[in-house]
């Protein structure tokens, strides 16, 4: 197999956090630290908070994550995600991951929101929280909470896009073409089905049953025949082949099936993420930049922070001086730094640090916020119009 591109960062254990306040290491000190951290902006009148969220809050509806305590660089030490280039420039490459991500598609179709992103919700309803930006693909987010902004800067599962005309298509019309084109491979996902395999959370049970499950809906299977999978052409780009930059028409070519053909200039569909060693979208990137410079605090949650496209929003809050509070299961890349000029004597206005896991503790931080009266103050001036933005994510996720 090819060697990477680029290395993965941070795929060992880092270090231990260290809890701030020194009161936070039980559910009713980190309840505390948070009613303090919430209410400091809304005494200074200051904007509400951003949320930044990672892999480790949809642990909780069963996906995989990656760095936490049972993450795939964890349990898994020879997995690595496929690269950018690598499914652009090679076809074989493309079949393995459209075959691992066919087995996967149905476990994370049917996985759900889970309380942690309920809780979000409910903080947005509270005038909280204004802006979610989350590195997670699994549009739970925009389906927990349609009326609150959310910003996807992995992009999102729930699409395929085309790497030549950059055509949405749905993920399910996708799986559907994938079935019809590879129906060997769709009886042996019945097959996988009916036995439980990808119904259990327990990675030691899918291994037992000849299973590796990762983050993102990859099932990996051992020796499998990845070599006989086939995917479509983007059906645009079959119909009208695109103009490329010689001014040439490019070719799109398919088998009697309908399988896109390496004799193909065009026409390659992609998942509508951000691959590794892909860059982010300029627009999702401007836009999140833009959350953070009008935040009155960052919640993260949920996330190492590992990747750079994320650490760096933390960064930019850190520089701006607001308050950052962080909810994670582990540690986080340089987090010493964002608590570093912290008062001692501080309580959770300036900043909190917990190793909770959210779905834990945001239903109950939400149910003691519900109940404070400062809070309540400000959920009567809350606007709770629909935010343009994250209602078309919605409708976009279910069309």
């Amino acid at each position: 197999m090819r060697k990477p591109y680029m290395r993965i960062p941070y795929t060992d254990v880092l270090a231990s956090p260290t809890i701030i306040p020194r009161t936070a290491t039980t559910i009713s000190g980190a309840i505390a630290a948070f009613q303090e951290f919430f209410q400091a902006p809304l005494a200074k009148d200051s904007p509400s908070t951003v949320v930044l969220s990672g892999a480790g809050i949809s642990v909780a509806s069963g996906l995989a994550d990656y760095r936490g305590p049972n993450g795939t660089y964890r349990v898994n030490k020879t997995y690595r995600p496929i690269y950018y280039n690598e499914f652009i420039q090679n076809h074989e490459a493309r079949k393995r991951y459209w075959a691992r991500s066919f087995l996967g598609w149905t476990t994370l179709l049917k996985a759900k929101p889970n309380v942690g992103h309920y809780a979000v919700k409910q903080l947005g309803d509270l005038g909280l929280v204004q802006n979610v930006i989350t590195q997670n693909v699994d549009s739970f987010h925009p389906k927990a909470h349609p009326q609150l902004s959310t910003i996807e800067l992995h992009g999102y599962l729930r699409s395929c896009l085309c790497t030549s005309c950059h055509e949405e298509l749905p993920r399910d019309t996708f799986q559907h073409e994938l079935a019809r084109l590879n129906p060997a491979w769709a009886a042996f996902l019945q097959e996988i089905l009916a036995t439980g395999a990808l119904d259990t959370e327990n990675p030691d049970e899918r291994r037992a049953k000849g299973l590796r499950t990762n983050p993102d809906g990859d099932v990996d299977l051992p020796d499998a025949p990845y070599t006989t999978f086939r995917y479509p052409a983007c059906p645009r780009c079959l119909a009208a082949p695109p103009i490329v930059g010689d001014g040439t028409r490019a070719k799109v070519e398919v088998d009697p099936d309908g399988a896109w053909k390496p004799t193909s200039t065009a026409g390659i569909l992609k998942p509508a993420v951000t691959m590794f060693g892909e860059n982010i979208r300029a627009s999702v990137k401007v836009e999140a930049e833009h959350a953070i410079e009008n935040a009155g605090s960052l919640l993260v949650l949920g996330t190492s922070l590992a990747t750079y496209s994320a650490w760096r929003l933390a960064k930019k809050a850190k520089d701006r001086g607001i308050p950052i509070a962080i909810i994670n299961l582990g540690g986080v890349r340089g987090e010493d730094a964002f608590f570093a000029d912290l008062s001692p004597s501080q309580t959770g206005s300036q900043g909190v640090r917990v190793e909770l896991s959210t779905d834990e503790l945001l239903p109950i931080l939400v149910e003691q916020l519900r109940q404070s009266s400062s809070i309540k103050a400000a959920q009567e001036d809350h606007d709770h119009s629909p935010e343009p933005h994250g209602a078309s994510v919605f409708k976009d996720m279910m069309s």
